[in-house]
């Protein structure tokens, strides 16, 4: 059987195929590389990072639910000293495309986190996070607010001179004007879409389940509602999407390929399983094969057509 070509390019960004981790769901990268060589990946977005150090949210921090679960970790992480430090260093040496996740509850943090990375030959580009609160507008976060996405990634743009993609909530009532606004603000690429807000509670205890009372709702319960968004913002055609949220499978990564998505992130699917990238991009691989492509590209947005 011939090779079927798997590259893509989420826009300047060319991948050797069209799997990424979603960040926060495998650290920066060392405990999977335990379980298979990095290079398989088209990519690896890591843990988000902020400026200071932040221990993050109270336990417990994690809640099953019907066909998901809920997270409120509280972005967690050493700190951009420390992950330039400690991390990068590791990561400079892996064979795929490093991309750091950025938050900030201002928009100083992010112009900060964008400057302290433009000179790093480690990092391949940025995935800017405007799913955080805005401390100094009364909490509402950026990503809600065309205004304000557009602020934060022509700060970031301003300071970080390489590709740059924005994570877009899906809790909006105009996600085509946020998607404009990242695109008018510098931004190449757009991840679709993070976690929806969400609360389960302990009958027993008579509390919220979570110690932060909210999370974020991941895994397949998201999957419609992310589908739904890259196939709408595909059609709109206003950049290249990397497609996120419930991917479990190779069958469910074809769908969001098939919906106009040049790539895919996962992300729940790998606490379950941390070989599930890995069993994914094969699975994308047997379905083409199955279909008689002998390109991924054959396939991308033909939903659409």
């Amino acid at each position: 059987m011939a090779k079927i070509d798997l590259s893509t390019a989420l826009g300047e960004l060319e991948l050797s195929n069209p799997v990424l981790t979603a960040s926060g769901t495998c650290g920066f990268g060392q405990e999977l590389a335990s379980e298979f060589q990095l290079s398989e990946l088209g990519g690896l977005i890591v843990k988000g990072i902020t400026v200071e150090p932040s221990t993050g949210n109270p336990p417990p921090r994690i809640v099953e639910t019907p066909a998901g679960i809920i997270n409120s970790i509280g972005l967690e992480n050493p700190g951009i000293a420390n992950f330039k430090k400690e991390q990068l260093p590791w990561l400079a040496r892996q064979e795929t495309k490093i991309l750091a996740n950025i938050s900030g509850h201002s928009i100083a943090d992010f112009a900060k986190l964008a400057a302290e990375l433009k000179d790093e030959p480690g990092i391949t580009g940025l995935e800017i996070n405007v799913s955080c609160p805005n401390i100094g507008e009364g909490g509402l976060a950026f990503g809600t607010d065309p205004a304000m996405v557009y602020e934060v990634t022509s700060k970031v743009a301003k300071n970080y001179p390489g590709w740059i993609m924005v994570k877009l909530t899906p809790v909006v009532s105009d996600i085509e004007a946020v998607a404009q606004a990242a695109k008018e603000g510098g931004a190449k690429s757009l991840a679709v879409a993070n976690t929806l807000p969400a609360l389960d509670i302990d009958l027993k205890r008579q509390k919220p389940e979570l110690g932060n009372i909210y999370g974020g709702l991941s895994g397949p319960a998201i999957r419609p509602v992310a589908l739904k968004l890259v196939y709408q913002l595909a059609a709109a055609d206003i950049l290249p999407i990397l497609g996120v949220g419930g991917i479990m499978t190779g069958e469910d990564a074809v769908k969001f390929l098939l919906a106009g998505a040049k790539a895919i992130a996962v992300g729940t699917a790998t606490l379950l399983d941390p070989q599930a990238a890995l069993k994914i991009k094969e699975g994308i691989a047997d379905y083409l094969a199955h279909h008689n492509y002998s390109s991924l590209q054959e396939i991308i947005g033909k939903a659409q057509q």
